[in-house]
């Protein structure tokens, strides 16, 4: 498994359509999970994949973070674990927020929304550079002089490197933002709100038309004309180059609608994907106006709904998030009650939360159990606790043990937080594992840290012993051999970034005893 990390339009999806053609002469199949929904395809048929098979899982962030993330790199792990079914290889591209968003360990105590995802990718992902270097700058240089016209515009206008962008259309894009009417732009600021605080891919045009009048402010909206929406609509949707466009619109397909990922059969619109990027940055501290809360309620559907009642929660928009969440339950989903029952708590009311939260877990809830699970494990309920954590692991999501073993662990019960950290890694969540060596390490439990890094590698997950490691280094060269030790170990059960980081070592104390051979090993697969 590899995914490639890069911003938008550097090239992530081509380079790897590239590297799979030389598979076409030896029988190998392609598949692209993605009707009726990608989750849905992946989660569907993931079982099925045969040898000989490349699962492609272009803009990955789409099959791990909704609320079926967990469960589709729990089925991944088990198709690469699974020797029956090899060889296959699963291909997929990420933007770097997404990387970020998945790969960061929560704090201590708080809840670890991808733990089976960040297993899943650790050591196969590749950071694909946002601007040529030097030599693929020369390269290019060559092949425009030898009459890539293409390639001859690119390098004239842009001196940053970044030509797959610029070929992508991307200054254009982002020149078409800056510079667009204020309908317009209200149009776009929408869209990328809506994106950056959760709702969906395809947007509904009556969310947009909404949605988009507080975005205007009394000047701009007193001068608008009578059918300025039909020509803010048209001027956002004109193509930079070819069919790349600010505002592109979808045509929804039955089955998309039939899932429920679409509204109605009214026209959807996707907003471009560098754009997105563009606006997260421009406005990650603004928060939405009155008619972006009012027209998500009217026309998005829940799992749109339960982002946005989370985002509005942490915004401290508790009106909003309460009738957002309100409105996703009523669309069917048991998660919202969850999402009710933690605006409820900042609201000081623990006793509804505590019912909601069990409502939700009756309704089926995996959230919600683990929710349960820390809620009662706070309030000195430690058995009821841990009996909804091992309900939520049974159901496939270990996630509740994690949290438990880390509240363990800050209390000073570390047998307790070991034995629940090692359920979680029965249940597929190595998770606790690492991150309890580190807090170990950290304190200063050197040989209690060592084994909860080995008991990490038994269960299939060597960054514990490497992450130990690193913090050794950073003691300073006394430490060093015993992080040469470490990266050792990672490297015997097959963790070839250990080896990589032990030749690194090697080279800085060439007379290290114990690590030649290792250290030899290394210095060849670097090369």
């Amino acid at each position: 498994m590899a995914v490639l990390v890069g911003p938008s339009s550097t090239g992530k999806t081509r380079a790897c359509w590239e590297a799979i053609q030389p598979l076409t002469a030896y029988g190998w199949r392609l598949w692209h999970p993605f009707d009726p929904t990608r989750p849905e395809a992946a989660l569907a048929d993931l079982h099925r994949v045969e040898p000989q098979t490349v699962v492609w899982l272009n803009d990955a962030q789409q099959y791990f973070g909704g609320e079926n993330g967990e469960r589709i790199a729990a089925a991944l792990h088990r198709l690469l674990t699974d020797v029956s079914r090899s060889p296959v290889l699963v291909l997929g591209t990420m933007w770097p927020e997404y990387q970020d968003d998945y790969m960061t360990l929560p704090r201590p105590g708080a809840p670890d929304a991808h733990p089976q995802v960040r297993s899943l990718l650790a050591g196969r992902l590749i950071t694909l550079p946002d601007r040529f270097d030097h030599i693929a700058l020369s390269k290019a240089e060559v092949l425009a002089t030898a009459g890539d016209r293409q390639l001859a515009h690119a390098l004239h206008h842009t001196d940053s490197g970044r030509l797959t962008q610029f070929l992508a259309g991307a200054p254009e894009l982002v020149r078409r933002y800056e510079t667009a009417g204020p309908p317009a732009r209200a149009l776009l600021d929408v869209a990328i709100d809506a994106r950056r605080l959760g709702a969906a891919v395809h947007l509904p045009v009556g969310f947009l038309e909404q949605a988009v009048e507080d975005y205007l402010n009394d000047d701009e909206y007193d001068d608008l004309t009578d059918n300025w929406l039909d020509e803010a609509f048209a001027d956002v949707t004109v193509p930079v180059h070819g069919r790349l466009a600010p505002l592109r619109r979808v045509r929804p397909r039955s089955s998309q609608r039939h899932a429920g990922t679409m509204t109605g059969t009214s026209a959807c619109y996707r907003l471009a994907d560098y754009l997105e990027q563009h606006g997260r940055r421009g406005r990650a501290r603004l928060c939405p106006p009155k008619s972006f809360w009012q027209a998500a309620q009217g026309h998005l559907t829940s799992d749109s709904l339960l982002n946005l009642a989370y985002a509005a929660r942490i915004r401290h928009r508790f009106g909003w998030a309460e009738q957002l969440a309100q409105r996703a339950a009523d669309q069917g989903s048991v998660d919202a009650l969850a999402e009710l029952a933690e605006i409820r708590r900042a609201g000081g009311d623990w006793g509804e939360a505590d019912l909601l939260l069990r409502q939700a877990a009756e309704s089926g809830s995996i959230t919600a159990l683990i929710r349960l699970a820390v809620a009662r494990h706070r309030a000195g309920h430690i058995s009821e606790a841990e009996d909804l954590a091992q309900q939520a692991a049974d159901a496939g999501d270990p996630q509740g043990l994690v949290q438990l073993a880390e509240i363990c662990e800050n209390q000073g019960l570390r047998r307790a937080a070991e034995e629940l950290a090692t359920r979680a890694a029965a249940a597929g969540d190595t998770s606790s594992l690492v991150r309890l060596a580190e807090m170990r390490q950290l304190a200063g439990a050197t040989q209690g840290a060592e084994r909860l890094g080995q008991l990490a590698a038994k269960a299939g997950d060597t960054t514990a012993l490497v992450r130990l490691a690193v913090i050794q280094e950073g003691k300073g060269p006394t430490a060093s051999t015993n992080a040469m030790r470490l990266y050792q170990l990672a490297g015997r059960v097959g963790n070839a970034s250990a080896l990589a980081r032990l030749a690194a070592t090697r080279r800085v104390i060439p007379n290290a005893d114990g690590v030649s051979g290792n250290a030899d090993r290394a210095s060849k697969i670097v090369v």
